[in-house]
């Protein structure tokens, strides 16, 4: 089964005025990345949590050659958004894959369908041990969300 056609099952999540659906597959990096693991490759993707953060998608691009050696944390590429640019980071360790290359045309997908066809790029190896399923990302957002409400006042 290919990861575009994975089940749909997802985690309902709603807090102040941001709402998801994290599949429930997937494992999620306390950086808001999705992975999604098939046939012994891991597809990455930013969670809506953090395409809701970066505002609408304007430019990208992966720095990272198909076949090279990646560890947790390493730049692959970069991102840029209306509301800010990012490093895009690696969260498996071992071989980058490949870049996404339908974003070369649809950008807008990870916006979109951040958790399907809007992925970044694809790895062989581990996931980063600091991964998490659906419900620790679950508590993960609620304290990131709730940080967010303190500093605008809006806590309680």
């Amino acid at each position: 089964m290919g990861l575009e056609n994975q089940p749909s099952k997802t985690l309902f999540y709603k807090r102040s005025h941001f709402v998801t659906h994290l599949p429930l597959t997937y494992l999620y990096s306390p950086s808001h990345y999705w992975l999604a693991e098939s046939n012994g490759v891991w597809r990455v993707g930013f969670t809506k949590f953090a395409t809701r953060m970066l505002g609408e998608i304007v430019d990208h691009q992966f720095t990272t050659e198909s076949g090279t050696s990646v560890r947790t944390g390493e730049v692959v590429g970069w991102i840029e958004g209306f509301k800010a640019i990012s490093d895009i980071y690696c969260v498996v360790e071992g071989e980058f894959r490949s870049a996404n290359v339908r974003l070369k045309e649809e950008l807008e997908a990870i916006d979109r369908d951040c958790y399907h066809s809007g992925w970044l790029f694809e790895a062989v190896g581990k996931p980063d041990p600091l991964c998490t399923d659906a419900e620790g990302y679950k508590a993960l957002l609620d304290k990131t969300i709730e940080k967010l409400l303190e500093k605008q006042g809006l806590a309680g």
